[in-house]
């Protein structure tokens, strides 16, 4: 029973939050409205990065020559 109060109580507590984001949000919208622009913007998507062959092919490398120093100093503490 324990369990479920603390959810009641997690869930009261964001209903909470989210009323006062919504009147933060109604804040801007009246704000950029009293501007004359617009409050909501149309969401742009970011361009996906392209890495070449030989750039993953170094990255490869070099994560593998960190998990052999990792390895090695991990068997010198064994022994």
């Amino acid at each position: 029973m324990n369990i479920l109060a603390a959810i009641k109580r997690e869930e009261r507590k964001l209903e909470k939050q989210l009323g006062k984001l919504n009147h933060q949000l109604s804040g801007v919208r009246a704000a950029a409205k009293a501007l004359g622009g617009p409050a909501e913007r149309e969401v742009v998507g970011v361009k996906k990065r392209v890495l070449s062959a030989a750039g993953r092919a170094a990255m490869v490398k070099a994560a593998r020559k960190r998990w052999a120093k990792v390895r090695k100093q991990a068997k010198r503490a064994v022994s």
